[in-house]
């Protein structure tokens, strides 16, 4: 679904150019939940905006495969991003009613994904009225709302407490396996990249590549037990090993 072919990104600064990514090639199959970590400042969440099109590549080319559809990728940023004068369910319908959705249809929709994503009770709540799980998971839903093939998700959860964070993680499991997006997140997490994904890219530190993959080969669904399987353990240390050894670095 996603085939990324030798991409580098190059930011003009003035008086130097830095390289953000350097020559990353990947290929991500449709329906499959992709983590990427690496170390602060490689390139992680440039790497999303290029696949979703907010910015162009340097050189190389990204290539999605997804058919007809208007908006082929969703995009949840590390905040929210909620407009603060509207409501849940009008926050929802926004990319709808942009997108020129008749009402009928655009009410469904709504009322499915705030079901979906749990906030049927916070319709008419405003966003300083939610917690910050709340509000991430009326992005998610929002994010969901012209049902795009593929969704980003750049650190969704790393403003929220360690027990919302787990908890978001088991209703982003199963909102993924209901809608069976693809879902390439970036995190810091290696605990939650290992938890969620069916393979983790580890990228370099600056200049971004993509140094190793991971396949994920713990048993779906994933659940408290899995943090207890050996293999989830090993492949942490693994992650940890990378982040923290120096065998990432270029």
């Amino acid at each position: 679904m996603i085939s990324i072919d030798g991409i580098s990104k190059e930011f003009d600064l003035g008086s130097e150019t830095v390289t953000a990514l350097d020559t990353l090639s990947h290929d991500v199959a449709a329906g499959r939940f992709v983590a990427v970590v690496g170390p602060s400042g490689c390139g992680k969440s440039t790497l999303l905006r290029l696949i979703a099109g907010l910015e162009k590549p340097s050189s190389g080319s990204i290539e999605i495969e997804a058919g007809r559809v208007r908006r082929p990728v969703g995009f949840v940023f590390q905040d929210a991003v909620l407009l603060p004068w509207k409501t849940v369910e009008a926050n929802v319908r926004f990319p709808l009613d942009t997108g020129g959705t008749k009402r009928a249809l655009a009410d469904a929709k709504v009322r499915e994904l705030l079901e979906l994503t749990g906030l049927s009770g916070f319709a008419k709540a405003l966003p300083r009225q939610l917690s910050g799980g709340m509000k991430q998971r009326a992005a998610i839903a929002r994010a969901l709302a012209e049902d795009p093939p593929i969704l980003l998700m750049d650190e969704p959860f790393s403003a929220v407490d360690l027990l919302t964070r787990e908890t978001l993680n088991d209703e982003l499991l199963r909102i993924w396996e209901r809608t069976g997006k693809t879902v390439v997140l970036v995190t810091h997490s290696v605990e939650e990249a290992a938890y969620l994904a069916d393979e983790v890219m580890v990228l370099s530190a600056h200049p971004g590549r993509l140094v190793k993959t991971y396949e994920v080969a713990l048993a779906r669904p994933r659940n408290e037990a899995t943090k207890l399987d050996r293999d989830y353990h090993e492949l942490v240390a693994a992650l940890r090993r990378d982040l923290r050894g120096g065998r990432i670095r270029p």
